[in-house]
């Protein structure tokens, strides 16, 4: 069975952070079944993890060339995996799949959070000969490593027995059919996974079971939330007021206010309002010194910025609560309000000094899907790398607020000074940046995007573009592009498949 994630990119540790995958030179039962144990039991509600084995490391990070495993060695070591995790109490087997990785032979071991923790096994692991038995004991990650719990974290671990995450969570309201199995094809091409070929050819059913999104017994089989959120056209059908809404408030009076509201799986939601913004709120300033070949150009709010914090907001909201993300933009800053607010282990001194580090995540898997479509950060960067993005700008620092009760999450961040008292701040952000564009700067744009973002639809490139729909001139300009070998379709000989998409030759 192939995973749902691009195996060579999984392995440089591109789309998972370092402490969620453990590279083995050989198989060695005792520590991979301490791990695995560990990876189910999910103390922090990461995901899980990866076990590799194979692959030799250093500090943590692959060593290539690759070791790998003798051909003749393989069956034996996928029987003996089994044979080993049947020592875990309650049972637990993870994902297994051998493959071929720069000719050599490795063995993948995909570990989610399991939804029978807590989970046990052996201290020592003896041969099959042997009469001796061992203790057993819980076992979690700390960092990169998995250690044995204390009496402190085994009586935690026992009180998050019954706390799946929501997005992780079966969801009996929903039937299978409710995923669409396009939505799921076209997951699995953009992350590059072995598994969409298969994806085109079998039922929904048996590629979400692959994918760990069906939950439940055999006569009854439901999708998780997760699965909802992402696969499903409408997921605010069955998490009411799950999307984005941006607000443009250029007086306070709500004179001029105008409002947009991004629906959808949750991968698209996002990039939708990022595409917005990024076209219609966004501006830049430019100026010229003397004696200087560079022009200094600076941003009312920078992009990465605004990227990384809306999705953290989509990332770490509540879906139980039935209330929007909305972001809101003023002359003088754009506020990104989530709910809740942000875990109690981070205190109001933290928020203050901006620095967040989270104990514990709320939606493990909504993480895994952004995290494999590369449109968040590894754990507890988010917050750095906008601070980081705001003093590169030049502008003022972002703000972050809760209440005492945490209930809400909001992320301020200033404009840059230089825009504060310009005529134009009182239009709307649609008037400033409301341009008509030649034919020939649409194809630039173009190409400009498809090397940003990889091969899109044009539907995609439309509100990258800022557009409302497909206009007859951005369907003419492509065509000429096609005709012209500065694009090419990705299904020529399909040219209307909901599947297709534009890409740089």
């Amino acid at each position: 069975m192939a995973l749902p994630v691009n195996v060579y990119d999984l392995i440089r540790q591109r789309i998972v952070e370092n402490t969620r995958i453990e590279y083995k030179a050989d198989w060695n039962p005792e520590p991979i079944l301490h791990s695995i144990t560990a990876f189910a039991n999910d103390f922090d509600n990461l995901g899980g993890g990866y076990i590799i084995i194979g692959i030799e490391e250093s500090n943590g990070r692959p060593i290539f060339p690759l070791k790998g495993i003798d051909t003749d060695a393989i069956d034996d070591i996928e029987k003996d995996i089994l044979n080993k995790c049947n020592l875990i109490e309650p049972r637990y087997i993870p994902v297994v799949e051998p493959t071929v990785i720069d000719g050599k032979n490795i063995i993948l071991l995909w570990i989610p959070g399991g939804e029978n923790r807590p989970y046990k096994c052996p201290e020592k692991v003896y041969t099959a000969k042997s009469k001796e038995k061992s203790e057993k004991s819980y076992y979690i990650r700390k960092s990169s490593n998995t250690i044995k719990a204390n009496y402190l974290e085994e009586r935690e671990l026992i009180g998050l027995a019954r706390n799946v995450p929501f997005d992780d969570r079966i969801n009996y309201h929903a039937e299978i059919a409710d995923m669409r199995s396009s939505l799921i094809s076209e997951f699995l091409h953009t992350v590059e996974s072995e598994l969409y070929e298969d994806s085109l050819n079998r039922t929904v059913e048996e590629v979400a079971m692959d994918m760990k999104l069906i939950g439940g017994p055999r006569e009854l089989r439901k999708p998780i939330n997760a699965g909802l959120m992402f696969f499903n056209e409408r997921p605010d059908n069955f998490f009411p007021y799950s999307r984005i809404e941006v607000v443009d408030k250029p007086d306070p009076t709500g004179i001029g206010m105008k409002e947009r509201i991004f629906t959808g799986p949750l991968d698209r939601q996002l990039k939708d309002a990022l595409a917005y913004i990024q076209n219609y709120v966004i501006a830049e300033y430019v100026t010229k010194v003397s004696n200087q070949a560079e022009a200094i150009r600076l941003f009312n709010w920078p992009y990465r910025a605004v990227e990384e914090a809306l999705s953290n907001a989509v990332y770490h909201r509540s879906y139980q609560i039935h209330e929007p993300i909305t972001v809101t933009v003023t002359p003088e800053k754009m506020e990104i309000l989530s709910l809740p607010g942000p875990d109690r282990s981070i205190s109001d001194d933290d928020l203050e000094k901006r620095v967040l580090i989270s104990s514990r995540y709320r939606n493990r898997r909504i993480g895994d899907f952004l995290k494999e479509l590369k449109m968040v950060e590894g754990r507890n960067t988010g917050i750095p790398l906008i601070v980081s993005s705001m003093k590169n700008n030049g502008s003022d620092l972002p703000i972050f607020k809760t209440d005492e009760e945490r209930s809400y999450f909001r992320v301020i961040l200033p404009i840059h000074p230089v825009f504060c008292n310009k005529q134009n701040s009182q239009k709307t952000t649609e008037e400033r940046k409301s341009v008509r564009r030649s034919r020939e700067e649409i194809k630039k744009l173009v190409l400009e995007i498809l090397v940003q973002n990889g091969n899109l639809s044009m539907g995609e490139i439309a509100v990258q573009l800022g557009y409302a729909k497909i206009s007859n001139t951005l369907r003419s300009v492509i065509k000429e592009m096609i005709n012209e070998g500065e694009v090419k379709l990705l299904y020529p000989d399909k040219p209307n498949s909901r599947l297709q998409k534009i890409c740089l030759t």
